[in-house]
């Protein structure tokens, strides 16, 4: 029989209030929200309360929003679930100038925590699915150490996971391909098993050859008919350099809207008519950029998007190696890039939104996506006045869906998301 579920009186992002109706995991219609009364004696406009009515034909259950902000759920467009200390002891943080010595102090830490992956990468997800996160793309580390037991991990989880949080995973050369011989072996075999994005790092900054590392990507890229997510922190020329070679390979290999360059510190540290150039390019080729928010150089997020670049954020790491903060957020991201990009008005803040959930769900391929009739019901709904308070405030009421199934709540202390067994809905006027 049909599972149905009535969002009641929601407010959407353009300020318009609307009933939701969701069917079998699905919004089969938004329509201009109309009054409605719960016939339970002794229960006056319920806080966001539960009614549940068992029909003979159907289950049919309502929730009163009461003008609560509803958002498509979270799109997460970079996180490391393998690297993460979640679920153990405090890691204190161990210093490294370069990313080598990163890498070199994470190998160190990584054989020390007696977490497995398994249960540090369970702990982090089921934080992030709390806070609203309903797609999250994770890199996970590939070499010659490991293996591919961090992956066997992560596909595991991506299983169990699948009707809360959809997960699509990269196979990452976090020691690079060229200087890490074996990696692009046990890249394609990671491929073969189950990754559904190929990874690179520094082309030119940690392999030291860009066009034989981009080679080896877009191969594999080609050869298992995945998309290309590339780490480029490199700075100044040589960064820009490599934005050209990868927008080539991305045209030549067919790959328009499949490639992504993280974190992209480059056009950061450039000119602004440089960076202009070059987020008219990859608009061009179709190749999308993420951004975190770093503490260091930043890419021009606006004109970026004035030239036509996809440009969306993910959390990146979360209490690790590489990084001592961060609890799986993606609103207290948006937030970041916001502050790092001096975003104030409305407006702005409104696109430091949409990078974590129209333009990331664009990125990642994400798709039917929104508050819309024929897409999933995968939606986030806060205690939030409009998109741009959503951003600048932090919400602590939050209402999770999955498939038209709540699979989270958060609330504050005096207003409990308790499902509350309701009478019959009444008539509408």
């Amino acid at each position: 029989m049909p599972r149905s579920l009535l969002l009641l009186d929601g407010s959407l992002p353009d300020g318009s209030r609307a009933d939701l109706t969701i069917t079998d995991g699905c919004i089969t219609s938004v329509s201009p929200a109309t009054a409605v009364t719960f016939d339970a004696p002794g229960v006056s406009s319920p806080r966001f309360a539960v009614a549940l009515q068992e029909g003979t034909a159907s289950a049919l259950a309502a929730i009163d929003l009461e003008g609560r902000l509803v958002l498509p759920a979270l799109v997460n467009g970079h996180a490391h679930l393998d690297k993460t200390f979640a679920g153990s002891p405090w890691q204190p943080h161990r210093p490294g100038a370069t990313v080598r010595e990163r890498v070199v102090a994470e190998r160190a830490i990584r054989d020390e925590l007696t977490a497995t992956v398994t249960e540090r990468a369970a702990a982090l997800a089921t934080a992030m699915i709390g806070f609203g996160t309903g797609t999250v793309r994770t890199h996970v580390d590939i070499d010659t150490a490991v293996g591919l037991s961090s992956l066997d991990a992560l596909l595991e989880l991506r299983d169990e996971l699948r009707d809360v949080l959809r997960v699509q995973i990269v196979a990452f050369p976090q020691s690079g391909i060229l200087a890490s011989p074996g990696v692009g072996r046990l890249l394609a075999e990671a491929l073969a098993a189950g990754a559904d994005v190929i990874g690179g790092l520094d082309p030119a900054g940690f392999d030291d050859d860009a066009e034989r590392h981009l080679g080896i990507v877009f191969a594999l890229a080609a050869d298992h008919g995945v998309g290309v997510d590339i780490h480029l922190h490199d700075l100044g020329e040589i960064a820009v350099r490599q934005y050209a070679l990868i927008a080539a390979k991305t045209r030549e290999i067919g790959l328009h809207g499949r490639v992504t360059v993280s974190h992209a510190y480059g056009l950061g540290s450039i000119s602004a008519e440089a960076a202009r150039r070059v987020g008219a390019e990859f608009a061009d080729a179709g190749v999308a950029i993420m951004t975190n928010g770093p503490a260091g150089p930043m890419p021009p997020v606006l004109a970026l998007r004035e030239e036509g670049a996809v440009v969306f954020s993910g959390s990146d790491n979360i209490r690790d190696a590489w990084w001592p903060f961060g609890d799986g957020d993606m609103l207290a991201v948006a937030r970041q890039v916001a502050y790092q990009s001096n975003f104030r008005t409305d407006d702005e803040l409104a696109v430091a939104l949409d990078m974590v959930t129209g333009a990331a769900a664009q990125a990642l391929g994400v798709g039917p996506y929104g508050v819309a009739p024929g897409a999933p019901a995968d939606l986030l709904v806060v205690d939030s006045l409009s998109p741009a308070a959503t951003v600048a405030a932090n919400p602590s009421d939050r209402l999770v869906l999955h498939g038209g199934r709540v699979v989270a709540a958060q609330t504050s202390a005096s207003h409990r998301l308790a499902p509350r067994t309701l009478g019959a809905l009444a008539t509408r006027p």
